[in-house]
């Protein structure tokens, strides 16, 4: 019988895929030892310990058909995620493909901010509650009031506002602005409130790994942020 010392079938398959040296494969003990096996490297392990078995205490035919339900488990799993990767891109094709119409429109976002759109100003002040008086401004960059308008009475809610992009001379106004809102209610108190702008949506990212996202004049959104489409 041959001096060759044998490793029983389990503990052989730990040793090769723990990255232990033997000398009977040198190639797997060169292999990163955290890479993941793939069915390949599992049937080349079950046929190694085959070959190099005790023959006097061969593999059990219980411990075998062990070893062979665990490789069609693992080509199970491979094939498994081969679909959910498929499955996975068509999903993200689909998202893409939706947004993606939303390109060259404009949209309303959270902002106290206003873009030109073809030279406009707009967008929306939500009351928490009703108001007494409401008045709306925009200012430039150098803090000037550009626009300004009272609104009045107004219940709770979206009040609309949109300006020409024309100051009183005008002369068309240049963006960004920023929006300033005065609401206050029967008691002179201040009304809460939140200010919502329209912005042009110039283009959809929509990476491999990760949420799609909409490029805008003001800024990167993710789709749900987008509340309006027009």
């Amino acid at each position: 019988m041959s001096s060759t010392s044998s490793v029983s079938g389990q503990s052989y398959i730990n040793q090769l895929s723990s990255g232990s040296s033997t000398s009977s494969n040198s190639t797997s003990s060169s292999k990163d030892p955290t890479a993941a096996l793939s069915s390949t490297d599992f049937l080349t392990l079950l046929t190694t310990q085959l070959k190099y078995q005790d023959p006097d205490s061969p593999v059990d035919n219980t411990q075998m058909a062990a070893q062979m339900a665990q490789f069609s488990s693992v080509a199970g799993i491979n094939q498994l995620n081969t679909t959910v990767s498929s499955i996975q891109s068509d999903v993200s094709n689909s998202r893409l493909g939706n947004v993606s119409n939303w390109i060259g429109k404009a949209g309303l976002v959270s902002s106290n901010i206003a873009t030109s759109i073809d030279g406009t100003f707009a967008g929306q002040v939500k009351l928490d509650s009703a108001a007494s008086d409401v008045k709306i401004s925009l200012a430039d960059s150098a803090g000037k009031v550009v626009y300004s308008k009272d609104y009045g009475s107004q219940s709770a809610g979206d009040v609309s506002f949109s300006f020409s992009g024309n100051d009183s001379s005008g002369n068309a106004v240049s963006g960004p602005l920023t929006v300033k809102v005065n609401a206050t209610n029967s008691s002179g108190g201040s009304v809460s409130n939140s200010t919502s702008t329209w912005t042009m949506i110039d283009a959809v990212n929509s990476p491999a790994s990760g949420t799609t996202q909409i490029v805008t004049s003001l800024g990167t959104y993710d789709p749900s942020d987008i509340t309006s489409i027009s």
